[in-house]
């Protein structure tokens, strides 16, 4: 029996007059339970409306540009009752059951504005050359992006082999980044905090520090986490190889493994393997006391002196650790501050405290020679502040990372790389090769791990035929020293190059009631914010936590937030977290923890 139904705009949440931005579907088409209809731009997201049953479209109701709301008719559907779906709901793309009320939404662009790359299209499944082993999605490299791109293509019903070079999954950031390095922060920090107890009246003696158990538990610490990504991918069905795999074509892989060379052939790829440490040429490398990040993450031995080049992140990170251990820091950094991606205001605090603490910081200054005799090593500067040639036990060189993208053969079957390694990709993480993705550091920066994590998810979905693409409005990075610093979405320094009309909102600490009772009060919070709008545009944060702390100014930029609504927000006193809000006062000059006079 033919039935005609009404297919309405369902529950869309506090939206109203949302425009249409696609009309997936004319008068005629068979459509199928959860064939997206039409598509909806909102300024928070956008959202398909799906059919609720099987069958024809009649009519159709709306157009691109119009303005619709909750209860506004799309389209005329005939059903019979032989195309009724059955009552066991089939999945939408997101793999989830929806009733006839939902809608799907994903926080993407719409497809019709990407501007995709389908130069070289993938052969029919059926005339891939099949090898030792084949899979629907291969992900090559294990790291952050990696594994998180084949654990939720695995989910999304994908059969799924993940090829890593290494022993171990985690990639750099497990094994020799993020986690050992954070580790060893963290026992840094207890030496430093238990050193400036005394203040308090808490009196510590001096520490004894057994490197080889501090290793240890480095190790452990490690070790957890990749038997715990081992365990995930066995949960998953999820096929490792490890071994160095290289592109042979665009639909193979050589793997060269423990046993002999493997050959992997995919429907699909999702490249994640990352980047690598950046050497400076005519370094005497072959010195076992010129160290990189890997090396100084081990351990082996505590220098009297250290030297490190480059004041970026993993730099500072590194000597806040040997600092901690009884090292003698030096820094020389050839911009004119330290960590230079960050505002001026942030990095302020901490040079500061770093040069109470280290032995010398040299800015606009850069090695241009190291003399290794036996009983030391000695470095030749120049630049603005270039001291004399100065002697040390120990340089750490940490200038930064590169893409692998010159590492894998990629170049070899005609992926496009740039000059700097780097693989270019489309808004859906899409090579020029539509069945070959890219994500994390490969594809360019910033080179961070949760970057990664949010790509891989992304190439899983995209791969699975979600039509979703790559969105974020901010992200956020940390520098993990002491005082942590954090910063996210516009810089000032990038609002002002970008001539946008901006306002800066800050709260120092030394009002919040939290970080005087720690101790910590040479933080400061700064928010970004529209002049016109006053919505947030980027927010900074020094202080101890700051990592922890910016995850709210990020979602409130992704959510549209402005000040209003965050000085309208309750926060928890006294905590640090509320310095979020006194900056979000400061801009709408409601502030009463500090006397703020207004503007004349």
């Amino acid at each position: 029996m033919n039935q005609d139904i009404e297919i309405k705009i369902p529950d869309i949440g506090d939206f109203s007059d949302v425009t249409v931005i696609e009309v997936l579907v004319s008068s005629g088409d068979k459509v199928e339970k959860e064939t997206s209809l039409i598509t909806l731009e909102t300024d928070k997201a956008t959202m398909e409306v799906p059919s609720p049953q099987v069958g024809v479209i009649k009519s159709v109701a709306v157009k691109v540009g119009d303005k619709v709301s909750e209860g506004s008719l799309i389209a005329t559907l005939n059903t019979t009752e032989q195309t009724v779906t059955p009552e066991s709901e089939k999945p939408t793309q997101n793999g989830h059951t929806t009733g006839e009320a939902d809608t799907q939404v994903q926080k993407r662009k719409p497809l019709s504005s990407i501007a995709q790359n389908e130069s070289k299209q993938p052969q029919s499944q059926e005339n891939i050359l099949r090898g030792d082993l084949h899979a629907e999605v291969v992900v090559l490299g294990a790291g952050p992006g990696g594994y998180t791109a084949a654990f939720r293509a695995a989910d999304l019903g994908k059969k799924v082999i993940l090829i890593e070079r290494y022993s171990t999954l985690g990639g750099v950031c497990l094994n020799v980044g993020c986690i050992p390095s954070k580790a060893l922060l963290h026992a840094a920090k207890v030496i430093t905090d238990a050193e400036e107890a005394e203040n308090q009246g808490i009196a510590f003696s001096k520490p004894k520090i057994s490197l080889e158990k501090l290793r240890a538990w480095k190790e452990s610490v490690i070790e957890k986490l990749t038997k715990g990504l081992n365990t995930l991918a066995k949960q998953r069905k999820v096929e490792i190889l490890h071994g160095n795999g290289q592109f042979t074509s665009p639909h193979m892989i050589e793997v060269e493994t423990g046993t002999g060379t493997k050959s992997v052939s995919f429907d699909n790829c999702i490249i994640a393997a990352g980047s690598s440490v950046t050497r400076v040429p005519g370094l005497p490398y072959d010195d076992p006391r010129i160290i990189d990040s890997t090396r100084a993450l081990k351990l082996k031995k505590i220098p009297k002196h250290l030297l490190v080049i480059g004041g970026g992140i993993i730099g500072l990170e590194m000597a806040t650790v040997y600092s901690a251990l009884g090292s003698k820091i030096s820094i020389v950094e050839s911009m004119s501050q330290l960590i230079p991606s960050a505002d001026t205001d942030l990095i302020k605090p901490l040079f500061k405290r770093l040069k109470k603490r280290y032995e010398a910081i040299y800015l606009k200054t850069r090695v241009i020679k190291i003399d290794a005799k036996k009983s030391a090593l000695t470095v030749s500067f120049e630049g603005e502040n270039a001291p004399d040639p100065q002697t040390y036990d120990s340089i750490l060189v940490a200038v930064g990372r590169h893409p692998n993208g010159f590492n894998i053969g990629a170049e070899r079957i005609g992926i496009q790389i740039d000059q700097k390694g780097f693989i270019q990709v489309d808004k859906q993480l899409r090579t020029n090769f539509s069945h070959i993705l890219a994500i994390g550091d490969i594809t360019g920066n910033p080179m961070l791990a949760h970057k990664a994590t949010y790509e891989g998810k992304l190439a899983a979905e995209v791969v699975a035929g979600h039509k979703v693409a790559f969105d974020a409005h901010a992200i956020p990075s940390v520098a993990y020293t002491d005082p942590e610093i954090a910063w996210m979405g516009l810089t000032e320094r990038e609002a002002r190059q970008q001539g946008i009309d901006y306002e800066k909102a800050c709260f120092p600490w030394a009002a919040s009631g939290r970080a005087i009772s720690m101790t910590r009060e040479e933080g400061l919070t700064q928010l970004i914010l529209d002049k016109k709008s006053r919505q947030i545009l980027g927010a900074g944060i020094v202080g101890i936590n700051a990592g922890e702390l910016i995850a709210e100014t990020v979602l409130a930029l992704e959510m549209g937030a402005d000040m209003e609504d965050i000085s309208l927000t309750i926060h928890p006193h006294p905590t640090l977290s509320e310095t979020v809000l006194f900056a979000a006062e400061m801009a709408e000059g409601t502030i009463t923890d500090l006397f703020a006079p207004k503007n004349k």
